[in-house]
């Protein structure tokens, strides 16, 4: 089958890698290169490197609508175009280009989290149960009929990056498996039951202690390993933490203050208990325990974070 690709990050990585030798991959689609990392150097997207490293065309448009782009992605012949985590609404002279339409890879149970965040959001909210949809793309925002459903459960010290990682595995499998379906069977979304996993923000990152101890350990996995929880003490990122149960004497602490320093790191008062701290990040230095970092620094008791 003749296959256009689009896709940007690491998720997106996989997916594509799983249909190089399965399928004829004609070109890969993906985001301009951007700065990344602490010397804010431009970089190429995961997919990228990936391509180019198999010699498959790759186009990085500014702007989807344009005719150049579509007329030079029509002379590919695609039989089908396969998304996922491109990071573009797809306009609809794209969607109805290839004969079997455009096929999307996400991170949902759809219509749960549809969006550009979906897996951090699963985690946020504290879900027990989540998974990946093959969906067949309309001119909406994750609405269009599924094909292929496959749940997993979410542990309780699963993080954004571990759970990115099976949920790319499980998206790879379903993916190719829809693709060779015999007879296709396209189930509508319930758009009552929808709810929407919108863009990771800097609003999104900085914790907010009067919110419940749960939440805030929840934020912390959603964030890990990128873009990471900050606090309002100097930067600091947050990249473990774990339910703490506090002393008596500390009831009248306020969400937010550090009621605790002991081996295992920075306990910090909550709305409804406190979390302690056990790995951490101080604006320009490496991850580290919290231990080792509380080592080097004096952090007093009763400060707010």
């Amino acid at each position: 089958m003749n296959v256009i690709f689009m896709g940007t990050p690491e998720f997106s990585e996989v997916i594509l890698k799983s249909l190089i030798g399965r399928h004829n991959v004609r070109a890969v689609v993906t985001q301009p290169d951007k700065p990344a990392g602490r010397g804010h150097k431009t970089q190429p997207p995961p997919v990228k490197r990936l391509a180019r490293g198999m010699n498959i065309p790759v186009f990085q448009p500014e702007k989807l609508r344009d005719q150049a782009f579509i007329d030079t992605i029509k002379s590919y012949c695609p039989d089908v175009i396969v998304v996922a985590a491109y990071g573009k609404i797809l306009p609809k002279s794209l969607l109805e280009t290839p004969p079997l339409g455009c096929i999307n890879v996400h991170a949902s149970l759809l219509p749960k989290y549809r969006g550009a965040a979906p897996i951090q959001w699963a985690i946020i909210n504290g879900e027990i149960e989540t998974g990946v949809t093959i969906m067949r793309m309309d001119e909406g925002v994750d609405t269009g009929g599924m094909i292929l459903k496959t749940p997993t459960s979410v542990t309780p010290d699963e993080t954004f990056g571990t759970l990115r990682g099976r949920l790319a595995e499980m998206g790879a499998a379903a993916l190719l498996e829809a693709l060779e379906l015999e007879e296709v069977v396209i189930e509508e979304q319930d758009g009552g039951e929808a709810c929407y996993a919108p863009m990771i923000t800097n609003e999104t990152c900085l914790i907010d202690w009067n919110k419940s101890s749960f939440r805030i350990i929840n934020l912390i996995r959603a964030l890990n390993p990128e873009p990471g929880a900050v606090t309002s003490f100097e930067g600091m990122k947050i990249w473990r933490a774990e339910l703490f149960n506090p002393d008596p004497s500390h009831k009248n602490a306020l969400p937010g203050e550090i009621i605790d320093i002991g081996k295992r790191g920075l306990a910090v008062k909550t709305v409804d208990g406190a979390v302690i701290i056990t790995e951490l990040q101080a604006k320009g230095g490496k991850k580290m325990p919290a231990a080792d970092y509380l080592r080097g620094h004096s952090i007093p008791l009763g400060i707010k974070i």
